[in-house]
């Protein structure tokens, strides 16, 4: 039996997406946005990957994020998405907002990794190449590089836009100070930053605790948020221990010593309180970064359809009264 030509649902941007502006831009990004971190690689069946791409471009989802060594094993998530995008999405290719990033190690020797020219210049090439792409509609200097001139790495990025390889440039986990120069670099040089990628969930708050937030608003970026679930603590998953399956289990990027005898007193109080809402706790951590109005957009990460869908059910509520946001500041500090 040879499978139907893929065709996105007619449907797909009356499903209950919504979309926010990022910063003083042109572009509009989902509310949610589907990462490719650790669920496409080609450790995963080739079919499970095809499901959820297609599940999130039928609910309008549009955005898909990647990078150079996202997988396993490197590259390999990125070469799955070009595979997508050969057998599927090629047609819609002009619907799609792809961002893939280059800061991390990649390759051995002293030109794999941080954020020379030459690095990020091959990087996204390869990139490009691997997803089967002519650009990406943006590209992350993914990290800080303190030994490397800041101008460098972001003349680099202003010559990336001008060759055509990216229609934008975002940063991803640079410092406040870092960050600051470069919005006015770029600025300065009429490419400026659309998009910061941090971390940000109900237990890692730096965001709004070292301004990061706000500096965005006022340079006119957007920010989307990373690990909102806190590679999967806050959901259900933990409340009655450590299931042998799972990504604590294997100390792998979520560690078991995490796990406190508080922070399960924490989790279970906060799935209390998202019942109340009608909400589970993934909804509820959803709903509670895209309550700020900053927060452009979301990124999970999922491993099969069923929690893509339960992630999106959290559009249907992310109002909270002070009330709810006291009892989970109230929570949280114990």
């Amino acid at each position: 039996m040879i499978n139907p030509v893929y065709s996105p649902s007619p449907s797909r941007y009356e499903n209950g997406i919504r979309y926010r502006r990022c910063g003083r831009s042109g572009i509009r990004l989902p509310e949610i946005s589907l990462g490719l971190w650790h669920n496409f690689g080609d450790k995963m069946p080739l079919e499970n990957s095809l499901q959820m791409a297609y599940y999130a471009l039928d609910h309008g989802i549009v955005h898909f994020d990647l990078a150079n060594n996202y997988g396993p094993s490197y590259g390999s998530a990125e070469e799955t998405f070009g595979v997508i995008m050969k057998k599927s999405f090629a047609p819609f290719r002009d619907e799609l907002f792809i961002s893939t990033k280059a800061g991390y190690d990649m390759w051995p020797g002293p030109y794999g990794e941080w954020g020379s020219r030459k690095y990020l210049m091959a990087s996204l090439d390869q990139s490009l190449r691997r997803m089967n792409l002519d650009y990406v509609d943006l590209f992350y200097s993914h990290r800080f590089d303190p030994e490397t001139p800041l101008e460098e790495t972001l003349q680099a990025l202003v010559d990336i836009v001008r060759s055509g390889k990216a229609l934008y440039v975002g940063l991803s986990n640079y410092p406040p100070e870092a960050a600051a120069f470069s919005y006015n670099y770029l600025r300065e040089r009429d490419v400026p930053c659309l998009l910061y990628q941090g971390r940000y969930n109900l237990l890692n708050r730096e965001p709004e605790q070292k301004g990061i937030l706000e500096q965005t608003r006022e340079n006119g970026s957007g920010f989307i948020a990373f690990s909102p679930l806190a590679q999967g603590l806050l959901t259900n998953r933990y409340l009655d221990g450590i299931p042998a399956d799972s990504r604590m289990a294997q100390e792998r990027f979520l560690k078991s010593s995490a796990l406190t005898p508080a922070m399960l007193q924490a989790l279970v109080q906060l799935n209390g309180l998202a019942a109340e809402r009608e909400q589970s706790l993934a909804q509820m951590a959803l709903s509670w970064c895209l309550k700020d109005e900053r927060v452009t957009s979301v990124i999970v990460g999922a491993s099969r359809v069923s929690q893509l869908e339960d992630n999106l059910k959290a559009l249907d509520n992310t109002y909270f009264s002070q009330e709810e946001l006291s009892r989970i500041d109230s929570i949280l500090a114990r």
